[in-house]
């Protein structure tokens, strides 16, 4: 089990185009005390925000309204940045260079997102 304090402060990028997902994924990090950023719902707009945006982390749905969010894998990977992706699919929609990053199988619990951003966290510099 995660210790929720240790989550406090971290800077969580969310990219998911569904409403209530993306707002169920948001009151889960205000719930541990992160912060917020964005959220984003379509693979530029994720984009822009991890070009001005302070991120330690973030949580990617895995498909866009079709538009699959790998271009933006590769951004946050050659900066440092980690991530999980967040998919009803499990592992069978990832490219292999994806294979081994952290999974949130949908739907997932709160106790869940916090393990994966404790593995995360562990990451950050």
């Amino acid at each position: 089990m995660t210790d929720v304090a240790a989550l406090t402060g971290l800077r969580v990028l969310v990219v998911e185009d569904e409403m209530m997902v993306s707002m169920l994924i948001e009151d889960m990090l205000s719930d541990m005390g992160c912060q917020v950023v964005g959220p984003a719902s379509r693979l530029d707009e994720a984009i822009e925000l991890t070009k001005g945006a302070e991120i330690d982390c973030a949580v990617l749905d895995v498909n866009l309204g079709g538009q699959p969010i790998f271009p933006l894998a590769d951004i946050l990977r050659e900066k440092g940045c980690p991530f999980a992706f967040a998919t009803g699919y499990g592992d069978a929609g990832l490219r292999e260079a994806d294979r081994g990053t952290p999974v949130l199988q949908k739907p997932f619990r709160e106790g869940d997102l916090a393990r994966v951003l404790g593995e995360l966290r562990a990451k950050v510099g």
